[in-house]
């Protein structure tokens, strides 16, 4: 996501705004600062009536996830169209991992800092920076004797924490079996360190357990980091005399199943992939919950609303094994086949299904020699021409804390606060020098709010009907409120609320517009409550809030005051349950919007129906 688009949101929606008010009188009097600052509605508690919220988001998912889900290989798609969409993919992808612009191929500064001869085989602890001060630690492994380069496989770890006492060893201990396999058996393996687990502690769980969500906002995820390691550590091999670098793999399962992935698909020189338990479909994900099973490194930030198929399409034709247990919760074995089924079709159109294989083992979510063995024989068959069957499948060898490379963490370290850097943050102040240049940035700024900030809101204001109808009339204390329903977007059939002094006709007043966040709404519901108790079920009338409102609308005999509550608040709003809300805005993130996004265009919405006021509101418009 355009790191600038967020600093815009505010302005480019005081433009819309303001073209309301132009053209039909209506001002936006209360658009609360959470839209412009990136913090949601509704952190308070919700005063819904029980489950509807929650009933209606998980129904929206839902809707939202089958309008992603497309095959990939759509009727008439030649070779040719393929390749040409692969290519911008492939592009989209680096730009939804922050990978766009590419950063620069800074010095490695790599350093051997030991090495040990073991049965058979020979290890190196080592580090390199992807970039400066990101240092990664890693465990290279060899045969005893290497007369000439050698396949080699690039091993990216899942989350094993590995420790000896308050110290870190790095989860590459965790997976040291697979790099001593390949030594014995005539390859190189290079097994790297991620943040979260490695040797520097830092983290995937931004917005996961920390309620970062300025990782979305700037463009970050720790995916791109894992991803841009994965790429240098290639450049790195390339740097060693014993690897044929014209014969890479690279393999790893669970969060080392979707960094193989991310490698895979941005940098055609891995020849050969494994991902094992890697990745899965939308659906499993945002329908069936497996999100809040998942860390921030397992997700791009979505900005072209892709489903999954399309990230493992992008290795093709290349040779593919993908690698599932049957019951893996993490990633379901209905996703996975799915996965498989839309990547299938596009090897066809290469003529290449001889290059795609399925592996699904009996299991949970477990690294398992029955999982190891066919990518063992995958490489083999790929990389060396070998078909002999597997005659051994290593377990751990290696003490874990002779596998540690850094005595003391450098104190120029990057790892624990890359997050702050990786995408850089964008200042509204010195991007431009002229109002020629404002002018032509503006316009820069307002496509991206459309084609990325909010690529997710439906295509068009006009395509479906407001059907607006006024439901109820009620009057208090000179007050009188008149409730209307109105589609804001499928399946949210939202409420406003229009406050006026009774005595004053209609016909002479302005009116203003109060958007609600959760403490407003609560500070507002009794009042409503009062003088129509029908329209907020389960919300008890008060004398105070009613006095309040009636205060604000006789203070201005003259004007209208329309109140609104858009998804998520009030009658909608979700669960209090902290964890559930969390997840609620991870899965928006997944299908490539936020929910304020979704709120500014409940908000559009109302501004539609309340410029129709001057119509009859009994009747559908």
């Amino acid at each position: 996501m355009n790191a600038a688009v967020d600093w815009m949101i505010a302005t480019a929606w005081k433009g819309i705004v303001s073209k309301c008010v132009t053209a039909h009188g209506v001002a936006l009097i209360g658009l609360m600062c959470a839209i412009a600052s990136g913090e949601s509605f509704g952190q308070s508690g919700s005063i819904a009536e029980p489950n509807v919220g929650d009933r209606l988001v998980a129904e929206y998912f839902a809707a939202e996830t089958s309008k992603l889900s497309s095959d990939l290989v759509t009727a008439g798609m030649t070779l040719p169209d393929w390749q040409a969409q692969q290519r911008r993919d492939r592009l989209r992808l680096a730009d939804m991992l922050g990978l766009d612009p590419i950063p620069p191929r800074t010095p490695l500064q790599s350093a051997v800092v030991g090495s040990e001869t073991l049965d058979g085989f020979r290890v190196e602890r080592l580090h390199f920076q992807p970039m400066p001060g990101l240092y990664v630690a890693a465990n290279f492994y060899l045969p005893e004797v290497v007369d000439e380069p050698l396949p080699t496989i690039l091993y990216v770890c899942g989350h094993a924490r590995s420790v000896a006492g308050d110290v870190s060893l790095g989860n590459k201990t965790a997976y040291q079996h697979h790099g001593v396999w390949f030594a014995k058996n005539g390859y190189a393996c290079l097994i790297v360190d991620t943040i979260q687990w490695g040797e520097f502690l830092g983290d995937h769980h931004g917005t996961y357990r920390l309620g970062q969500w300025w990782w979305n906002s700037r463009g970050y995820t720790p995916a791109g980091v894992e991803a841009w390691t994965c790429i240098r550590a290639l450049d790195y091999l390339e740097t060693r005399p014993e690897v044929d670098a014209q014969r890479f793999g690279v393999t790893g399962r669970s969060g080392g199943g979707i960094y193989s992935w991310w490698v895979a698909a941005l940098d055609e020189r891995i020849q050969v992939a494994v991902p094992v338990a890697g990745v899965t479909t939308l659906h499993n994900y945002v329908v069936d919950g497996c999100v809040e099973g998942h860390c921030d490194c397992m997700f791009m930030v979505n900005t072209y609303r892709w489903d999954y198929p399309r990230v493992a399409a992008l290795v093709a034709p290349r040779p593919l094994l993908i690698g599932n247990s049957d019951r893996d919760a993490l990633f379901p074995l209905d996703g996975v086949n799915e996965l498989h089924r839309q990547v299938a079709e596009v090897y066809r159109l290469y003529g290449a299904e001889e290059n795609l294989g399925l592996v699904i083992t009996p299991g949970p979510h477990q690294d398992t020699q029955e999982l190891r063995v066919p990518a063992f024989r995958w490489f083999n068959h790929f990389l060396k021409g070998d078909e002999a069957s597997i005659e051994t499948a290593e377990t751990e060898a290696i003490e874990p804390n002779s596998l540690r490379v850094f005595e003391e963490l450098p104190e120029d370290e990057r790892v624990t606060t890359i997050q702050e850097s990786f995408v850089a943050e964008v200042h509204a102040t010195g991007l431009a020098s002229s109002s020629p240049q404002l002018a032509t940035l503006g316009q820069q700024w307002m496509t991206s709010l459309a084609d990325k900030t909010f690529a997710g809101w439906p295509t068009s204001m006009t395509t479906e009907p407001l059907n607006t109808m006024k439901i109820s009339t009620g009057t208090a204390e000179g007050v009188q409120c008149s409730v209307y329903e109105f589609d804001s977007q499928h399946p949210y059939r939202l409420k406003f609320y229009v406050l006026e002094s009774a005595a004053v006709p209609t016909r002479t007043r302005s009116l203003d517009m109060v958007l609600l966040d959760e403490q407003t709404w609560i500070d507002v519901a009794g009042g409503i409550a009062a003088m129509v108790p029908e329209s907020v079920p389960g919300w008890a009338a008060s004398t105070d809030s009613l006095r309040q409102l009636a205060e604000r609308v006789t203070a201005s005999p003259d004007a209208r005051i329309a109140l609104f509550a858009p998804r998520g608040v009030g009658l909608t709003g979700w669960s209090e349950d902290v964890k559930t809300r969390t997840h609620i805005r991870r899965r928006f993130m997944l299908l490539g919007q936020t929910a304020d996004a979704m709120r500014i265009w409940d908000t559009r919405r109302c501004l539609q129906a309340l410029r129709e006021l001057g119509r009859p509101m009994d009747q559908p418009l």
